[in-house]
């Protein structure tokens, strides 16, 4: 029976054909506006640790002295080395890194290769576990290279290709900044969208080529490039980081279960008071322990304006569909005379409902395809915006599967009306009206 009424509504389409493409330019611009701006909307505010989000958690403290001290203000993001070595070193969380961010000239021992600069981060044997990092050779280094600040380095996928060909390059040597480092391992390509574990070098920026221990980078004296907060009279030259009054590390650690977040949160409350006791803390003891997608959300990733212009491009796929109505009431309307012989000879209404709903379909779906082409064209143009966000503006599988349910559901939705009103249509009047 559904082959019947696909053929049926085939055949009406075709009929006619100028209101049939006026309904589906109408669904298309609609589904293609709305998909454009909900595709960008998805990809700012992903979740940049699936299934794991929800353990992995930012410590925040307040280490500032007391000028300017208002008890409204927000929590530091970041630490200093001395509160960021303190809790790392206490172990009280399943797994824990500290870090912060680099860039750093590399050298290749090919000649015909100039030295370039790339993206790097100084940090912890955890952070590769902890932010499920994937490997194509190789692994992170140990805690015991932590320790030991050990010259190795892990280097990321784009880095491997353009200095050894995609080669497996564990055990040789990457020059960074003159510093000659071990590789013991190479990334397999990947990127945290949003860059969520340091929002100070932008919340969608690229990821890191050079991933080297924290202590190593601080012995080497590799460029540090990352957020900077200090306060007081102390220095912040980048000799004394380890002793400045600022804050420039960031901290996260990985909590199995609620109980070990109750534990953990004890344990940083009672370090702030600590703190505070010894005077090293002179503001009131306070912490924080977000995840990460709250911890995203308080530093508000997602520009508002995104969220405006989907509510925006979904008003006008309102507008789209009203209209979409009125063409589909009026094409059904014309009908009528053949809805009364159909009833006549014995259609019933379901049948006849159905039969419409069908055609209300096919124009969903036709709209859809259209539309499709209408969000690529939509992304395409996002992509040229400057920005790493507008880089990321791709429409993935979801969102296609997304954008065909969408554009059927809401001219079905759309083709109700007219066809209840079409439905409702005495089949005597009309036989007697030809």
């Amino acid at each position: 029976m559904f082959g019947y009424y696909v053929e049926l509504a085939l055949r009406s389409l075709r009929l006619s054909r100028a209101l049939t493409a006026l309904m589906i330019l109408a669904v298309a611009l609609g589904i293609g506006a709305s998909m454009t701006t909900l595709t960008v909307l998805h990809v700012l505010s992903g979740d940049p640790l699936p299934g794991k989000s929800s353990k992995v958690f930012m410590p925040r403290l307040d280490p500032r002295d007391k000028e300017g001290y208002d008890p409204t203000d927000e929590l530091p993001v970041q630490v200093t080395w001395a509160d960021g070595m303190n809790l790392l070193h206490a172990h009280r969380a399943r797994r824990q890194a500290l870090m912060t961010a680099g860039a750093t000239p590399v050298q290749s021992d090919d000649a015909a290769i100039d030295p370039f600069i790339v993206p790097a981060r100084y940090t912890t044997t955890d952070f590769f576990p902890m932010f499920d990092v994937p490997f194509r050779f190789g692994q992170g280094w140990s805690a015991a290279d932590d320790a030991s600040r050990a010259r190795v380095a892990v280097i990321g996928a784009d880095l491997n290709d353009r200095l050894f060909h995609g080669e497996n390059s564990v055990g040789r040597i990457v020059h960074a900044d003159g510093v000659d480092l071990r590789i013991v391992g190479v990334l397999a390509p990947w990127r945290a969208v949003p860059h969520f574990y340091d929002l100070n070098t932008g919340n969608y920026s690229v990821g890191e080529e050079v991933f080297v221990p924290l202590g190593t980078a601080r012995d080497a004296k590799l460029k540090r490039n990352g957020g900077l907060e200090c306060w007081g009279n102390k220095s912040s030259d980048e000799e004394g980081m380890e002793t400045a009054n600022c804050v420039w590390l960031q901290l996260w650690v990985e909590l199995d279960d609620a109980a070990a977040v109750v534990s953990y949160r004890a344990f940083l409350d009672g370090y702030a008071r600590d703190q505070v006791a010894l005077g090293r803390f002179e503001r009131p003891a306070r912490t924080a322990l977000p995840d990460v997608m709250r911890f995203l959300d308080e530093q508000r990733v997602v520009p508002s304006d995104v969220r405006l212009q989907v509510w925006l491009a979904f008003g006008f796929f309102l507008v789209c569909l009203v209209n979409t109505v009125g063409l589909m009431l009026a094409k059904f309307m014309r009908r009528a005379g053949e809805v009364g012989v159909r009833r006549a000879l014995g259609a019933s209404r379901r049948s006849v409902f159905a039969q419409l709903l069908t055609e209300a379909a096919i124009i969903g779906v036709a709209g859809g395809i259209v539309g499709l082409g209408v969000a690529f064209l939509g992304l395409a143009i996002v992509r040229m915006q400057p920005g790493a966000a507008s880089q990321l503006a791709h429409l993935d599988l979801a969102m296609l599967l997304v954008t065909f349910l969408v554009s059927i559901a809401a001219t079905l939705a759309a083709g109700l009306i007219p066809a209840w009103r079409t439905c409702r249509i005495a089949p005597a009047l009309q036989i007697k009206s030809q």
